[in-house]
């Protein structure tokens, strides 16, 4: 389902009557303001409000007003130096607010960034629709051996149709019960001899994979911490799934910071002193491995897959 016929049609209205500005503007962001991006079966995801463009983190580190004088050279050089360098602020003073449809499940591992501010669906004063998610049979995995917090080989065959039935039985089950526990005045299956559970109250009995949505606003910075850790491969899928649109949409509103993110967070190897060590010692010839680096087997391995040496590899 995605947006609602009320949704669509405010973000239709919105977007034929733009409005004039004498603050700074991100012409990519423009471009795709209000627009909703599918996510998973149910879910969307979408630009409402921000502020700032590349120009402000510029403004805020060098606190002058120099637009007229800037050159774009010179500002992606000097964000490049603050993101290696691991300054902060000045990636404070740009924002950004996305509405979220979201997977329940998916929402509660979300809100561990907390350096955010959230306005989250109230089941308490609203019903929540009958939408729930369902992964599609290449996302259905095993636990596993390894990681205990991350998925093994893919079910398949009869499992994996089972696990999705299974899924889909119960929370059409559950939705059924919160219905009819909820006896809401304007449901077909209302009963004129019950009063009805309180929202509050019901709403307990539906599953983690039925959505809800939210306003969620953040700055610059905390987005890039949100993204490093969500984007990556690691991450669980789902989560994945709304981090890797949200890269893309922080490309279009600040490229020159986004480049600079790319190069200095996500595709960067953060090492530990001893590692840094090790690898000294190999580029002077030493023959190093495991046993005489210093380094734990799981770091070891780390750094083997990071920096893709056949030395490493041989070990």
């Amino acid at each position: 389902m995605g947006l609602t016929t009320e949704q669509a049609a405010e973000i239709e209205s919105i977007r034929a009557t733009p409005s004039s500005t004498l603050r700074p503007v991100s012409p990519g962001l423009e471009e795709i303001l209000h627009k909703s991006f599918p996510v998973l079966d149910h879910g969307i995801i979408r630009v409402v409000d921000y502020m700032g463009d590349d120009s402000a983190i510029v403004q805020a580190a060098r606190v002058s007003y120099g637009r007229g004088t800037k050159r774009i050279q010179e500002d992606s050089g000097l964000i490049k130096y603050l993101l290696r360098h691991l300054h902060t602020t000045p990636f404070e003073m740009a924002e950004i607010k996305f509405h979220v449809k979201l997977p329940i499940f998916v929402a509660r591992q979300w809100i561990r960034h907390r350096m955010a501010s959230v306005n989250e669906y109230s089941a308490r004063y609203s019903v929540l629709d009958n939408e729930f998610y369902i992964p599609q049979p290449e996302h259905l995995a095993a636990q596993s051996t390894l990681n205990r917090q991350g998925r093994g080989a893919v079910l398949e065959g009869d499992e994996a149709a089972e696990v999705i039935s299974l899924l889909r039985r119960d929370a059409e089950q559950a939705y059924d019960d919160y219905s009819t526990m909820l006896n809401d005045p304007g449901s077909p299956d209302h009963r004129d001899d019950r009063s009805g559970l309180a929202r509050e109250l019901a709403r307990m009995n539906l599953s983690l994979n039925f959505y809800t949505q939210w306003y969620w606003k953040t700055d610059l910075h905390n987005l890039m911490n949100f993204l490093r850790l969500r984007a990556d491969s690691h991450a669980q899928f789902e989560i994945r799934a709304y981090a890797e649109i949200m890269l893309e949409i922080m490309a279009a509103w600040v490229p020159i910071a986004h480049s600079a993110f790319k190069e200095y967070r996500m595709e960067a190897v953060q090492l530990s002193g001893t590692a840094v060590k090790a690898v000294r010692r190999m580029i002077a010839g030493e023959a190093v491995s495991q046993e005489n680096s210093g380094l734990s087997a799981r770091e070891w391995q780390e750094l083997s897959a990071a920096l893709d040496l056949p030395s490493l590899k041989a070990s």
